[in-house]
């Protein structure tokens, strides 16, 4: 659920990374705050748990301009990939205004992969979120290994994507995807608001 601030014409989107334990969802968040300016982002915050972690930081983008005025400033999260950390999970999801599902493409984890998906489908009907409705996009990261270790992205949309959302290969150590997987759904965020305030 986006906050709007009058005072400061700003618009602020939550952006939750979701996805099973070290897919890279925290690679994720390093590698985008690495590379937004300082001037442009907040400080960075770790909340540890003794076998995972949750980060957090907000930012103010530059080219995805303004909605009626306001700017749009998006806060970054990651849930803890373990799935007993399920209500931290839950608790980081709500009011989340966009998705990205960071999927181990690695062959081994296809299970964790849709044990996850399944869990998020879960946490949102129980915050009463229509997963048809919400800004989704899937991340296939670690495409970078050895070609018989990984699944292709086909295949991972074949095994996850039932929902056509879109997809994108990615090496989030190396930064390949990384901020194109961000674009995307910041953008059908951005849509969905003006749809909203157009309505």
């Amino acid at each position: 659920m986006s906050l709007v601030n009058f005072t400061t014409r700003e618009i602020t989107c939550k952006l939750v990374y979701y996805g099973p334990g070290r897919s890279g969802k925290t690679t994720n968040l390093q590698y985008i705050y690495q590379r937004v300016p300082e001037d442009r982002r907040g400080r960075m915050v770790s909340l540890a748990t003794q076998t995972d972690r949750t980060l957090f930081f907000d930012f103010l983008p530059i080219e995805l301009g303004a909605i009626s005025g306001f700017k749009t400033r998006f806060q970054l999260y990651t849930v803890p990939g373990q799935v007993y950390y399920n209500a931290t999970r839950k608790l980081v999801l709500q009011g989340a205004d966009g998705v990205v599902f960071v999927a181990d493409s690695q062959a081994r984890q296809l299970d964790e992969n849709i044990e996850s998906m399944q869990n998020l489908h879960a946490n949102l009907l129980e915050h009463g979120i229509d997963v048809r409705t919400l800004p989704v996009v899937l991340q296939y990261n670690k495409q970078d290994l050895p070609a018989d270790l990984v699944l292709t992205p086909v295949e991972l949309d074949e095994a996850i994507n039932f929902r056509t959302w879109p997809s994108f290969a990615a090496d989030a150590l190396k930064g390949k995807g990384v901020f194109e997987t961000l674009r995307a759904l910041s953008e059908r965020v951005l849509r969905r608001l003006s749809e909203a305030e157009s309505a």
